[in-house]
């Protein structure tokens, strides 16, 4: 039995094991005017530290649920976890200098909003990515 408890505490370590996650892509509608991101820009707006791109383009944000995929994107995107995602986000809400981003309550809602709203910018796993959205830019 013990051996058996090895052998699925390894299995699940594995598939719980950060590069077990799936690469995640940031995404707009597929007929959206915004141009690819940079890692650096993602993270600004992401953090609520700037609102528009070089050309003046107010861009919107949409999170998917708390959860693995949320907080592998927050993660990778800015080296912070959920407690410190959380705890950024009530400071900036609480000194009035920006609002999360919206949540979607799954990817297919969020593939709603992002076809609605062409300044929208999201965030899913890379292999929900098709053609109603346009990879601005994955991440590693």
């Amino acid at each position: 039995m013990t051996r058996m408890l090895r052998t699925c505490f390894l299995a699940f370590s594995l598939l719980t094991a950060p590069g077990a996650l799936a690469q995640i892509v940031i995404v707009a509608g597929a007929r959206s005017p915004l141009p690819e991101l940079t890692p650096e820009q993602t993270e600004q707006f992401y953090l609520g530290r700037a609102h528009t791109l070089p050309d003046g383009s107010v861009v919107t944000l949409a999170d998917l649920p708390p959860g693995s995929i949320r907080d592998h994107f927050y993660q990778q995107l800015t080296r912070k976890n959920a407690s410190q995602i959380r705890a950024h986000w009530s400071r900036m809400v609480f000194t009035g200098r920006a609002l999360p981003p919206q949540q979607a309550d799954s990817v297919a809602e969020l593939r709603q909003w992002l076809t609605a709203q062409p300044n929208l910018i999201g965030y899913i796993p890379a292999t929900e990515a098709d053609g109603r959205v346009k990879v601005l830019l994955r991440l590693p």
